[in-house]
């Protein structure tokens, strides 16, 4: 029983291939308004939302409500400036993530879920920075509720963190460039086919 190869129709072999399709949503450019995502974004996680990003709109409201019950909670306490801190530079970071996020998708370019939360493509997305940060709170915490280490006695050295991750930064963005080769945007790469 030999059964003889038959060369597909011409309709069916003219048939776009579904595996190099472009998703048409992430390549069309939205008609959204970054000033209003921008003032949007200053109520914690509806500037997210407004984005069509809703599962981080739900964790920049965590976030937020997390970092304000924390600052209550050191009230008078040595990290009670270091909570306020952080909490007035999400606060920022909210809206102005929102208004690029805007931007994006004013463009066309394609965004994801959790983009800017969780970097897809660099090289330090591999190492679990939000764990092991959890942790090291968690156990400065305990040592200092425990009387342990008093936690006045590190706070004063947290710009030491700022001058840390101002270092990791610098250093990201200048390997990244001679590591990772320029992408072609979705506008540029469907003018191309």
């Amino acid at each position: 029983m030999s059964t003889a190869y038959t060369a597909p129709s011409e309709s069916f072999a003219a048939a776009p291939n579904p595996y190099r399709q472009t998703n048409p949503s992430a390549s069309m450019p939205v008609h959204t308004s970054p000033g209003l995502a921008f003032l949007l974004g200053l109520i914690p996680g509806v500037g997210a939302i407004y984005n069509g990003q809703y599962l981080k709109g739900l964790v920049h409201a965590v976030i937020f409500g997390l970092l304000i019950s924390l600052a209550n909670a050191a009230e008078n306490g040595a990290g009670e400036p270091m909570l306020i801190m952080m909490t007035v530079g999400f606060y920022a970071y909210m809206a102005f993530e929102a208004y690029h996020t805007a931007k994006k998708r004013q463009a066309g370019l394609p965004v994801e879920e959790f983009s800017s939360l969780i970097a897809p493509n660099r090289y330090m997305s591999r190492a679990p920075v939000g764990p092991v940060l959890l942790i090291v709170l968690g156990v400065l915490f305990l040592l200092d509720t425990l009387r342990v280490i008093e936690f006045r006695d590190l706070a004063r050295f947290w710009p030491v963190l700022l001058i840390i991750a101002g270092i990791v930064m610098l250093y990201n963005r200048l390997s990244s460039g001679s590591r990772i080769a320029p992408q072609p945007s979705p506008m540029e790469s469907s003018r191309e086919q």
